[in-house]
């Protein structure tokens, strides 16, 4: 379940609580009765284990002059032509 995190707009006071995604969000602050903003946050994601890495980000070097190898290959064939 997520947590969400309130704010009173009425004594600034800041909680957080565990809610069910369908739930109602709270309406009244706990401490004095005033009016409750719920504030957002990104959520947090975390990457784990020595694949994504790899995976999602090839080397660069490969993907600025993929024909290098090629090139290279073609003007050393070039000059032992002539």
């Amino acid at each position: 379940m997520p947590t969400y995190v309130y704010r009173c707009k009425n004594c600034e006071h800041q909680f957080e609580t565990v809610q069910k995604i369908n739930d109602e969000p709270l309406t009244q602050c706990p401490e004095c009765a005033g009016k409750l903003t719920r504030l957002l946050f990104p959520p947090v994601i975390s990457f784990k284990g020595s694949g994504f890495h790899v995976n999602d980000y090839p080397n660069t070097k490969a993907l600025v002059n993929p024909d290098s190898k090629k090139s290279e290959a073609t003007e050393t064939a070039s000059k032992s032509d002539s």
